[in-house]
């Protein structure tokens, strides 16, 4: 079955590029100029995954995210103004999925869009079997990781992570002690063969352990082995 990507931007040029990047990938988009236009149509007919703006006219993507999660947990992936921090942290508190940074390459928005579908398929299969088996649930010391709904805690304590970040942390803590590459990371995190330089998991790796040092200062346990790559200690 073809996914629909809906688009919601004021930008038209985004939308009409993106637009025609995703068909051709065998997407089947729509496309509104606004959050006060879409948020209708998103909840009468909801897409597979909806790529919102944040600053808009009549209605930004904040407004339109809260208003969509009084009504549907439908994926959502947000276009951020670059270094606007403080946009990316309520997106995310508010059930955004992940966010990508304006300019941005429309190959990794297309891979991003991949891997959050693969994700809500995942989480629709466990959960119509959870009553026959239950989920895996990633247990190592104090952090707890919930792959089909994509939730982390630390000492019990909810850790809001990207996709991208979410993988990335999955990936260590499998095998904890174990150094991961890299590379490793960069295939386990980008799946759709999209190539990117060793400061991008630097990154992410940074904004992962400061998301977990905003409830636990003292949180260590992604360690660092310089020329090696990183490894999660459970100790």
């Amino acid at each position: 079955m073809t996914d629909t990507i809906a688009l919601v931007d004021d930008d038209r040029n985004i939308l009409t590029s993106v637009s025609i990047a995703l068909q051709a990938e065998g997407f089947v988009t729509r496309l509104y100029s606004d959050g006060e236009t879409a948020l209708k149509a998103l909840i009468d007919n909801p897409p597979d995954l909806a790529v919102l703006d944040i600053k808009m006219p009549r209605m930004d993507g904040l407004e339109l995210l809260r208003r969509l999660r009084e009504k549907t947990q439908l994926p959502v992936i947000f276009l951020t103004s670059k270094d606007d921090e403080l946009d990316e942290a309520l997106g995310l508190a508010m059930g955004a999925d992940d966010y990508i940074s304006k300019p941005f390459s429309q190959r990794l928005l297309i891979a991003r869009i991949r891997a959050i579908l693969r994700r809500a398929e995942h989480s629709t299969a466990t959960g119509r079997q959870e009553g026959e088996e239950g989920t895996t649930i990633l247990t190592r010391g104090r952090l707890t990781m919930d792959p089909a709904r994509h939730r982390v805690l630390w000492a019990d304590k909810p850790v809001t992570l990207t996709v991208t970040e979410f993988l990335i942390l999955e990936t260590l803590a499998q095998r904890p002690g174990i150094v991961k590459t890299r590379n490793q990371l960069m295939d386990a995190a980008y799946q759709d063969d999209i190539y990117v330089d060793d400061r991008t998991i630097d990154s992410h790796i940074k904004r992962v352990r400061r998301k977990f040092r905003q409830v636990d200062p003292d949180f260590d346990a992604i360690e660092t082995l310089y020329g090696a790559g990183y490894r999660f200690s459970d100790e």
